[in-house]
C-alpha cells in the first residue's frame, strides 16, 4: 500500500487500528510501523478493539480466552510469547501509546465510530473500539468527516461513500475468501481518493 501511494516524509498517515490477530505475522506489522517512524515518517496509530482485547487479556482467564478466540494465539506465536506480559516492552509501549481518536483539520480518525447518543461523543471510549452502524448527529459533527474501520464492507461499496461525512474504509482485508472482500483500503483525504490493494498473504 505504501509503495502504491508513494509515501513521502511530509505526508501524515493515520492507521485505524487492529495491527494484531488473524494475520500470520502481527509482530512484523508493528516492526514495520516502528521502522517507518525511526526513518522519519509521520505514522499516527489509533487503537483497535483487537489491541484492547490483547492488553486486557492479562486481567483474567476469561479475558485471555476471549482474546485467544479472536486471533490472540497467532499474535502470541508471532511474538514468540506465551502471554501479553511476555511480549517485549518496546511493543507493549507501542500498544499503550495508541490513541482512541485523533483529529486533523476537518477529519476525525477513529477505529469503529462515535456514540452520538452520548452528550459528548468523544467520552465513550468503548464505542470508539466496538460500535457498529452508529447513528450520526450531523449537527454535533458540524462540517467534520469521520474516517473509520472495524465493520468490513465490500470493495465496490467503499468508494461510493465519497462526499459522505462518515466513511468506512474497512475492506475486510483478512476475509480474502469472501467474495468482494480481502482488500486493504486507504483514503487520501486531500483529494478524497480511495486506494486499495488486495490481500497478498499466502
Amino acid at each position: 500500500m505504501l509503495d502504491k501511494i508513494q509515501l513521502q516524509k511530509t505526508d501524515e498517515v493515520y492507521c485505524l487500528g487492529d495491527y494484531v490477530d488473524r494475520g500470520p505475522d502481527s509482530k512484523s506489522v508493528v516492526d514495520f510501523i516502528l521502522e517507518l517512524r525511526k526513518s522519519g515518517y509521520q505514522i499516527h496509530t489509533l487503537r483497535g478493539n483487537h489491541e484492547e482485547l490483547m492488553m486486557a487479556s492479562t486481567e483474567s482467564p476469561e479475558n485471555f480466552e476471549l482474546w485467544d478466540l479472536n486471533g490472540g494465539d497467532a499474535t502470541l506465536k508471532s511474538f514468540h510469547a506465551s502471554s501479553y506480559d511476555n511480549i517485549d516492552q518496546v511493543y507493549r509501549d507501542f500498544f499503550s501509546e495508541t490513541k482512541y481518536v485523533m483529529q486533523k483539520d476537518k477529519f476525525i480518525f477513529v477505529h469503529a465510530g462515535l456514540d452520538f447518543s452520548n452528550e459528548d461523543p468523544f467520552e465513550n471510549k468503548e464505542a470508539m473500539l466496538w460500535i457498529r452502524d452508529f447513528q450520526v448527529d450531523y449537527k454535533n459533527l458540524d462540517s467534520r468527516t469521520i474516517v473509520h474501520g472495524h465493520s468490513p464492507r465490500p470493495a465496490d461499496f467503499i468508494p461510493t461513500q465519497k462526499g459522505s461525512q462518515v466513511i468506512n474504509i474497512d475492506g475486510g482485508c483478512v476475509y480474502k475468501w469472501r467474495p468482494g472482500y480481502g482488500h486493504l483500503f486507504a483514503l487520501e483525504v486531500n483529494g478524497m481518493e480511495f486506494i486499495s490493494v488486495k490481500n497478498k498473504d499466502v
